[in-house]
């Protein structure tokens, strides 16, 4: 979508510098911009390389407040939170006509919001809520009683069960599984058998959230499992049941979690973590790829980078790294 540099620099609430009336067309980054680009700089030592690219416009900080500069300018506090917000307006989300496919099937008991977009097979079942301005990409389920808020997009062959409940604005990337029965059992001494232990609690997502291609996520067993408002959970993500994740958390590819965890908000989880039953991580935490944490365990420390099986902050981690290295040259 076409728009001016002084549109979009209000659309960011940031200001221009140079000419407002330069017609940008999309987004790019530096190496590959070509004429109608807008792209950005964090730092002053890149803004020349920007300045001599083909882009029509660049977003920069407030070290390039002045000045005068060979293209137009758009200064903002945070450049990459502006140039993100700038691409929503210049690479809108395609429009989803409002309907239902003739191919999806969509029970009589079923309730759906003004501009709601059903695209073909999907099936929803008895009792289920749609809110006004979602979108339910192919081949997409949604089983009996599940809530879906306003303005949210799942993408093909999502698939959400019974007791499950997701906010405003949410996005559930492609092949998602929501509100799948935990992974419970409960073992016969006598036979040594195992049978389920009953999964039968509900699974609550909050407004904002995004969720990544091909994730699991269980109800509770006999609660609730949460996912906080504006947390953001990539590809290949498992969380177990009854798991509470707070507001902001951030989860990378191939994370899996355990029953019973709490996340506490703002914690960033990196590729490939794995975290035991019953583990607390505490607000602000960053744990790096790889990083495991043993069940029942707390990290604690906001701000404080923790890396290693078991996890442990990354200082002592690397200095005990280095010892190794050491006894290792001396053999």
């Amino acid at each position: 979508m076409s728009s001016t540099v002084r549109a979009v620099s209000d659309s960011v609430r940031a200001r221009v510098l140079g000419d407002g009336e330069v017609v940008l067309n999309g987004i790019s980054s530096i190496a590959s911009a070509e004429s109608g680009d807008l792209i950005f700089v964090e730092d002053e030592k890149n803004l020349a390389l920007a300045l001599g690219s083909q882009a029509s416009a660049v977003i920069a900080g407030e070290f390039a407040r002045q000045g005068t500069y060979s293209k137009p300018l758009i200064i903002a506090t945070q450049p990459r939170l502006a140039f993100a917000r700038a691409a929503k307006l210049l690479c809108p989300v395609p429009d989803r006509p409002p309907g239902v496919h003739p191919t999806a099937v969509v029970h009589p008991s079923a309730r759906l919001g003004a501009d709601v977009s059903i695209a073909a097979r999907v099936v929803i079942s008895e009792d289920v809520e749609i809110g006004h301005g979602t979108w339910i990409g192919a081949g997409a389920a949604i089983a009996a009683g599940a809530r879906i808020g306003r303005a949210c997009r799942l993408y093909p062959n999502v698939t959400i069960y019974s007791g499950t409940q997701l906010g405003d604005h949410v996005v559930i990337h492609a092949g998602a599984v929501l509100g799948s029965d935990g992974f419970g059992y409960v073992q016969d001494k006598t036979t040594g058998r195992r049978e389920q232990f009953p999964q039968i609690g509900r699974l609550e997502i909050g407004d904002d959230v995004e969720i990544g291609a091909n994730s699991t996520i269980d109800r509770g067993a006999l609660e609730v499992t949460r996912i906080g408002r504006g947390a953001k959970i990539d590809n290949l993500v498992h969380i177990g049941h009854n798991c509470q994740i707070g507001e902001d958390v951030v989860i990378a590819a191939q994370t899996g979690l355990s029953g019973s965890i709490v996340i506490e908000k703002n914690v960033i989880l990196g590729g490939q973590v794995g975290i035991g039953e019953h583990a607390r991580i505490e607000e602000g935490v960053m744990l790096g790829g790889q990083g495991g944490v043993l069940p029942n365990k707390v990290l604690r420390g906001k701000g404080v980078a923790f890396w290693g099986t078991p996890a442990q902050p990354v200082r002592e981690y690397l200095r005990q790294l280095a010892v190794l290295a050491r006894l290792a040259k001396k053999r």
